[in-house]
């Protein structure tokens, strides 16, 4: 039983470093295209947009539709 819990404590660190080389390997290319100051400026765009669009999708999923 010992073996089984040491097993589980591994599964945190395989889903971090698991989480870590999924972020290296999508931002290493576009952090590599910010030398040229319009691809910056539309990666940051991209990003923001990103987020508002993620924002209001969750908060329409949490919201209630009023009168339903």
């Amino acid at each position: 039983m010992r073996d089984f819990f040491v097993n589980v404590t591994r599964y945190p660190r395989y889903l971090i470093a698991l989480g870590l080389g999924v972020a290296d390997s999508v931002f290493a290319p576009l952090l590599a295209r910010t030398s040229n100051p319009v691809t910056a400026i539309a990666l940051v765009g991209a990003v923001v947009s990103g987020g508002i669009s993620l924002a209001l999708v969750l908060h329409a999923m949490v919201t209630p539709v009023p009168g339903a």
